[in-house]
């Protein structure tokens, strides 16, 4: 499973690690990632997806999952929240 938020895209990123005699060792920078359960008010259901705590975050700003994959890009989302942002545009249709 590679180390990418499903709704903000964060990935990991490289970098040097520089001691205090500036000596340079490359590095990895992973995103803090969790395995987060929302719930989509729409459809009525949860969702597991694996986010970062600044996505998780950032829903919560939104007022909920719904908003947050509404408002999203859908370049930054996994094939899992672009599924789930076609069924939720889906329903607003129907309604």
């Amino acid at each position: 499973m590679s180390r990418v938020c499903e709704l903000t895209g964060k990935k990991v990123m490289t970098g040097n690690n520089v001691s205090h005699a500036h000596n340079k060792t490359r590095r990895r920078f992973l995103p803090n990632l969790t395995k987060s359960t929302l719930m989509s008010d729409a459809l009525g259901r949860s969702v597991t997806l694996r986010i970062s705590t600044h996505a998780l975050r950032s829903v919560e700003h939104n007022d909920g999952l719904d908003n947050f994959l509404l408002k999203a890009h859908d370049n930054d989302l996994s094939a899992k929240a672009l599924k789930l942002k076609k069924e939720l545009k889906k329903k607003q249709a129907a309604a």
